[in-house]
Order: C-alpha cells, then structure tokens, then sequence
C-alpha cells in the first residue's frame, strides 16, 4: 500500500488549496500540514531543504519532492489521477493554456487583488482589478456553452483556475458581470470530494 503524500501548505494560500482540492477530488492519499507564513515558517529551516524558494505549497511522495502548485498538480494527475489530463494532444494543450492563465493574469489580477485587501500587500490595486477583469473576461467568453473548460469533464485546468477566481470578491473583484465563470465555479464545487478555501474578512492579515 503507498504511502499518504504529505502536503505542506497554508490554508489562506490559494496555490496550497490547488493541490489539497485535486487530492480530493482525485482521492488521492495525503496528510495536510500547515507551515506557518505569518510567522515566517516558511524562509526558514527546515522548509528550506524542501523548497529553496520558500514557498508553499510543496509537497513530498516518498523521496520525490515537488513544489509549484502548476507543477504539483502536473505530478499527481500524471501518477495518480490521468483522467485528469486528456491524452488528446490537442486537448492537453488547452489545459496548459489554462496552467498559464492561472500563472499569469489570475495571479497578478484576482489573486493579487485578495492580497491587497486580505494582507495588505504593497500593490496597486486598480492594476489588479484590471488584470482580474481581463481574466475574468477570457473565462467568460470561453465558457459559453460548456461546463468545464476543457471537453465534457474536469481537469486539472478546472483546478488550476478554480480558488483564486472563487475567492475574487475578497480583492473586491465581483463575479456578477460573469455568470458562465460562476457556473463553472458551481460545478467544480458539485464533484465528488471538493472542499472548499477558508474565507477570509477582507482586511483581516492573517
């Protein structure tokens, strides 16, 4: 019997619920521990042998370390959970398409924005509400028509996508203009297995 993963994660971290969200939607073996960022935790030793970056989340599978959520979630759907990434290569490339939005104008917009509100990080504001409502635009025309982003079932593009744009109203980002993203927030959250994000008070640093 294979051994449970161990994800190291922080439970306010959007890339962190990524990877705990696809174990459990692909019921995969893991034990979740929490390192502790506001206090640092994560810049210091010994999470630093695991992730030079000192970031979370990370995760351990026996001797293989992994860290970078794209990344993780990459790893497992490969030796876990397949079905997660369409062998169609046309079809994997759209969710890599998707892996790239969630790296880029999802984090520097949505994402980014909760963090101006939520830990009262130095950005600026309106240029995450604009970044977020250019992401939020692709997803919408994209998702006209369709209940998951790539073919007739989910993915780890869904995943990828999922918890920064769920949580875009805490970056004051409202999902109301977008009704075809919250239908596929809606049914990403009626799998098998979901669990949802922590929601945070706006302006309450954790």
């Amino acid at each position: 019997m294979s051994q449970a993963i161990q994800i190291h994660g922080f439970p306010l971290s959007g890339h962190s619920h990524r990877v705990v969200l696809f174990a459990n939607l692909a019921g995969i073996a893991h034990e979740v521990n929490t390192i502790d960022l506001p206090n640092g935790e994560h810049k210091k030793p010994p999470f630093l042998s695991l992730n030079p970056l000192g970031q979370v989340p990370v995760i351990e599978d026996g001797d293989t370390v992994v860290f970078d959520s794209l990344a993780i979630l990459v790893y497992l759907a490969r030796k876990y959970a397949p079905s997660y990434i369409p062998s169609d290569p046309q079809q994997e490339a759209e969710v890599q398409k998707f892996l790239a939005l969630a790296a880029g104008e999802l984090a520097f917009g949505p994402a980014s924005a909760r963090l101006v509100n939520v830990f009262n990080a130095p950005l600026d504001a309106d240029f995450c509400k604009a970044t977020a409502a250019k992401a939020l635009g692709k997803l919408e025309a994209h998702m006209e028509g369709r209940d998951f982003l790539v073919g007739d079932k989910p993915t780890i593009a869904d995943v990828a996508i999922y918890s920064y744009t769920a949580h875009a109203p805490e970056g004051d980002v409202s999902l109301e203009p977008y009704p075809n993203v919250r239908r596929l927030l809606a049914n990403v959250e009626a799998l098998p297995g979901f669990v949802p994000m922590p929601v945070t008070r706006v302006g309450l640093a954790a």
